[in-house]
């Protein structure tokens, strides 16, 4: 797995990098205070920074399913482009694209084969003021559209629903919580119908352009009795934003473990990647 989780980092950062070429800062020598700055504010779902979010999520499953974990994996790409207006106000719609690699129990009982496709794609979309420090609020909407290309890989179905955010941004913590909230109103008849609530809630201790702490999100299935349908997650990671070219390069490595699952088939261990480079925003200087 190490071997695996260094090969993806490779190949996000590869990507990351390349990907902003066009669109580098052009601060030239950005000072560890800028970096710290950054590190920061990108906590925030609001920031009025533009950055581009790669991710891995390298999960380890177990449940009565199965006899053995599975492993399974999706890489997200989430471009965040916040628009200011107004006096300090900002929206923003955060598309989220994963390209997913599931268990196919349907030819495998087992987990043993794997199908590998493009996932539902989400999409939140916030309003709220565009604070750097202290308290900061979004409001909005989130949505869910069946894109996945295997019927493994998505729900089949349209969803919507409210999306809320509460934080605050210190010196030197960072902490909130970002909900979520899907039902599902149309799509295919015969899959079942959707209700899920995702509660991230965000605790991080800075230590200049690092830091260390924790962004799990919480999953309530009500459609399931509470046993079967609430995941609750714990972890630890390590956040680090450097310079790389003139690009502002923020990097995060968190393992998670979920102390409350469902019995069925659910994750136990998450390890997540991320690498976002920030890439200029026409709105600011």
């Amino acid at each position: 797995m190490l071997r695996y989780s260094r090969f993806i980092t490779q190949l996000l950062l590869i990507i990351a990098i390349g990907s902003t070429g066009a669109f580098a800062q052009s601060d030239g020598d950005l000072s560890k205070e800028e970096l710290a700055k950054i590190n920061r504010e990108l906590d925030n779902p609001l920031a009025k920074r533009w950055s581009l979010v790669f991710q891995e999520n390298l999960t380890i499953n177990q449940g009565d399913l199965i006899d053995n974990g599975v492993v399974s994996h999706t890489v997200f790409f989430q471009p965040a482009l916040p628009i200011p207006f107004g006096r300090n106000k900002v929206f923003t719609a955060r598309p989220v694209f994963p390209l997913v690699t599931q268990p196919d129990f349907s030819a495998d009982a087992t987990g043993g084969k794997k199908v590998i496709g493009f996932g539902d794609i989400q999409m939140a979309a916030l309003f709220g003021p565009g604070n750097a420090r202290g308290w900061v609020w979004g409001a909005g909407a989130t949505f869910a559209f069946p894109t996945a290309t295997n019927l493994n890989l998505g729900k089949g179905k349209y969803q919507a629903g409210p999306a809320l955010m509460l934080f605050h941004l210190g010196e030197t913590w960072n902490k909130g919580v970002f909900i979520q909230h899907w039902w599902s109103f149309a799509g295919d008849e015969s899959r079942a119908d959707v209700s899920v609530t995702d509660f991230q809630y965000i605790i991080r201790r800075s230590f200049g352009t690092a830091s260390f702490g924790m962004g799990p999100t919480i999953r309530i299935d009500w459609t399931k009795d509470l046993k079967d349908g609430l995941t609750i997650p714990i972890g630890l990671g390590y956040t680090k934003t450097v310079r790389m070219g003139n690009t502002p390069v923020k990097m995060r490595i968190e393992p998670q473990y979920s102390v409350i699952r469902p019995d069925d088939y659910a994750s136990v261990w998450n390890l997540r990647i991320q690498i976002a480079p920030v890439i200029k925003s026409p709105f600011l200087d």
